[in-house]
């Protein structure tokens, strides 16, 4: 008898064990079990792609797991999001958005089956790039005041690069029209190399671009820098002045949002979010994310909902005046 309550007492316990092992807390903690893959909605090469491998990089090494970047870019960043939002929300998979996945998308292209702020699960911010606002120096401006006052006195007879349409790039050109009234042509680019090129050629008299992008070109005086759209004056080039400076309230930057797909588990979500902040905080990765000219901004995914909440309030009347103005 007393055999017989010392077997059922022994698997009781290994019930408990079993069911203790099989628990999302439980789960959590030998989280990743395997690799993992960071989609990104770019190619190789373009900013983005860099920030997620300098996040996988990091990651990887914390969980003694490899981390790779998996490029899917096209469609705006659609192709990306259907192959993050179809993935099995295991924690195996993982999304770095950029900006116009929530701002722009969900207003551009209404038949996407995934909202990426609607559906994903946050994670963490990651890390913004200012856009910045720079002129041929043959134009013979120095400051964004006297940009405005020259667009004003030859209305449609500038041209500034503005990215690809669609892109942030473009939505903070045609708020920058709009802000301060001036007539100017926008030109549209896959990439900043071709609007420089065509900057130096004459053909095109100003650019909005990052501000980590344009830094070479800015420091090789092939154009000049005339104000920064970030909140303040940055850090590394306190001289420059903001864009609200001129235009107030005027705010615009790319940023990048590690994601989960859609009914990942909350205990995944916070275990991720957690270890992303860790190597946030280390100071090997600041200097290679200043050295990117990419800017910190450490948020909980609670956060993180709000901010993208704000953001898409604060372009929505940009991207609804654009699209009225659009040829149908």
């Amino acid at each position: 008898m007393a055999t017989r309550r010392v077997q059922l007492a022994v698997g009781v316990l290994c019930t408990l064990v079993i069911a203790t092992a099989a628990s999302p807390a439980a789960r959590t903690q030998s989280y990743p079990p395997g690799p993992v893959k960071i989609i990104v909605g770019v190619g190789p090469g373009a900013s983005p792609d860099v920030i997620s491998r300098v996040v996988a990089d990091h990651l990887g090494r914390l969980w003694g797991q490899q981390v790779v970047v998996l490029n899917q870019p096209g469609a705006g960043g659609a192709l990306a999001i259907r192959a993050a939002g179809n993935a099995p929300p295991d924690g195996a998979t993982l999304y770095l958005a950029l900006a116009s996945n929530f701002i722009a998308l969900p207003e551009m292209q209404a038949n996407l089956p995934f909202d990426v702020a609607r559906d994903f699960v946050p994670i963490g911010y990651v890390g913004e790039h200012p856009m910045l606002i720079a002129a041929s120096p043959t134009l013979g401006v120095s400051t964004l005041p006297e940009l405005i006052a020259l667009a004003k006195k030859r209305p449609g007879e500038l041209n500034i690069a503005a990215g690809n349409r669609g892109s942030i790039l473009h939505f903070t050109a045609e708020w920058l029209r709009s802000a301060s009234g001036i007539d100017a042509a926008l030109v549209h680019y896959p990439g900043a190399p071709q609007a420089l090129t065509d900057i130096l050629g004459g053909r095109v008299h100003a650019i909005v671009d990052a501000a980590s992008g344009l830094a070479g070109s800015i420091s090789g005086g092939s154009i000049k820098a005339l104000a920064v759209a970030s909140e303040q004056r940055l850090p590394t080039q306190p001289g420059l002045p903001t864009v609200a400076e001129t235009l107030p309230g005027f705010m615009a930057m790319g940023w990048f949002a590690l994601m989960a797909p859609p009914k990942t588990p909350d205990a995944i979500a916070r275990k991720v979010s957690d270890d992303l902040r860790t190597v946030l905080e280390r100071p090997e990765f600041k200097q290679r994310f200043l050295d990117l000219g990419t800017y910190q901004r450490p948020m909980s995914p609670a956060e993180l909902a709000a901010f993208i909440a704000d953001q898409q309030r604060i372009w929505k009347p940009v991207i609804t005046e654009t699209a009225a103005k659009s040829p149908k």
